[in-house]
Order: C-alpha cells, then sequence, then structure tokens
C-alpha cells in the first residue's frame, strides 16, 4: 500500500497485505471501508492458479476489476469450463446480486471489487 495524500490509498496488486488465507490457497483482504449493511467496501482477492469456485451467488451485486492474471467466469448452476469466458488483467466485471456464477483461474490472479455489504457467498446446494 501507497499513500500520495493524507487520507488517499492505492494498492500494488503484487503488495496487497492480505487479512485472510483460505483453506484453498485464496486470499482475501477489505481495501476500504466496511462490510457493514448498507455500507460501500472495496476489496481484493487473490486467486492461485489452478483454483475454481463451484456455483454461488453473492447477496450483493460486485464491481470488479482484474488487476493481475486472468479470470475465468462462468454462469448458471452447472460447473463447466467450457462455458467460461477469460477475462485479462485490465478487465472490468459487474456481476449483479443473486446471479448463480462459478470462477477460478489457470495462472495466480488478483481481483479488486467494490461492493455493498454485507458480504456472503451462498453456494448452490449439492444434487
Amino acid at each position: 500500500m501507497t499513500t500520495s495524500a493524507p487520507g488517499a490509498l492505492a494498492f500494488d496488486p503484487n503488495r496487497i497485505p492480505w487479512e485472510i488465507t483460505h483453506d484453498d490457497g485464496t486470499k482475501s483482504a477489505t481495501l476500504v471501508g466496511t462490510r457493514s449493511a448498507g455500507e460501500m467496501f472495496s476489496y481484493a482477492f487473490f486467486i492461485p492458479a489452478g483454483v475454481y469456485d463451484a456455483p454461488h451467488s453473492h447477496i450483493a451485486a460486485a464491481h470488479l476489476h482484474v488487476a493481475s492474471g486472468e479470470l475465468r467466469l462462468g454462469y448458471g448452476p452447472s460447473f463447466d469450463l467450457n462455458d467460461a469466458d477469460s477475462y485479462p488483467a485490465g478487465s472490468f466485471l459487474y456481476v449483479p446480486a443473486g446471479d448463480v456464477h462459478f470462477d477460478g483461474a489457470d495462472e495466480d490472479t488478483v481481483l479488486i471489487g467494490t461492493a455493498t455489504g454485507p458480504w456472503n457467498t451462498e453456494y448452490l446446494a449439492a444434487v
């Protein structure tokens, strides 16, 4: 993290101050704001190469920027990489609240997102 003026923040995707490391190697950090109800926040999410997430949805919409690497994202209740599109570094995505999707990466990937709290991930029930 760097600052250029009092109160200003800037983050290099290679030097994110990760707060949580998950069992699958993904990492997350809240960069600005809080995840409280009605509050806007920005976050970073790291996806290691080869990690994919099962179909799920979020309670809030997400505005995503692929900061590094390449995100694979598909929509629908079935995980099928043939249905996923690739979004290289520099891409912007809007994922609406409640839309079922799956995602992951073939290479280490960092996402920077903005959403409004609360934030949660709800996975589809196994059939």
